[in-house]
């Protein structure tokens, strides 16, 4: 079970959305399982995935600890770290996570993780039929598919369906709706460009799942009233 299942909007708009996991489970093949993550996620630099994470010590995208008023001032904010560093931080496997955009390079990226062959289990979170056409071309058969059921109950209390496309993007509701409404206003007001407010948002994702492409698309299209 993933809660990336949950993200929400049409078809159309997750059709770029491939989130792709590697997870060990507890007390069965915990060994050399660090490892096995860090080759992991080290296989998936080469593909450039636009979003990578490890809920221990957050995503590419997070806050600066020792940033100070001097140090934006004169030096600027760093939106992101490089991917080497999020995989030497890692303390222990967890859940390493990958995000793409792109349906031919998670293809090529799941060919070379078949091959390496880690004994580790990984989940493929986006639309189905998409993962199914990806696992026929590299001759995989799934195991398992899950399937979310939607919205039930008074969906009138729910926020609009901008708002909750974007904070859907964190399973773990780390961006609210209020944090996502917050950033459309901004860039609807010109404050934000698309990109700064949606890499904003990526680092309350922890977990490294939130797709910057995805939630830019959306923020433009809200800044243009498309």
């Amino acid at each position: 079970m993933t809660n990336t299942l949950h993200r929400y909007g049409k078809a159309e708009t997750l059709r770029n959305d491939f989130i792709v996991f590697a997870m060990a489970g507890k007390g069965f093949n915990e060994v050399g399982a660090l490892d096995k993550a860090k080759t992991f996620l080290r296989t998936a630099i080469k593909y450039r995935p636009i979003n990578m994470g490890n809920a221990l010590v957050n995503s590419l995208y997070r806050p600066e600890k020792d940033l100070s008023f001097i140090k934006l001032y004169f030096i600027g904010r760093k939106e992101k770290t490089t991917y080497e560093q999020l995989i030497d931080e890692m303390p222990a496997p967890g859940s390493a996570a990958v995000v793409f955009d792109d349906p031919t390079l998670v293809k090529n990226f799941i060919k070379d993780v078949k091959d390496l062959d880690l004994g580790l289990s990984v989940n493929i979170s986006a639309l189905v039929d998409d993962v199914r056409d990806i696992c026929g071309e590299v001759d995989i058969t799934p195991h398992a598919v899950e399937y979310t059921l939607g919205f039930h109950g008074n969906t009138a209390r729910l926020p609009d369906s901008e708002t909750l496309s974007i904070s859907t993007m964190c399973g773990h509701g780390m961006v609210s709706s209020h944090f996502a409404r917050k950033m459309m206003d901004r860039v609807k007001e010109g404050r934000m460009d698309p990109e700064e407010a949606a890499c904003c948002m990526a680092k309350f994702c922890v977990c490294g799942v939130f797709n910057i492409s995805r939630a830019m698309k959306i923020l433009k299209k809200v800044k243009t009233g498309a």
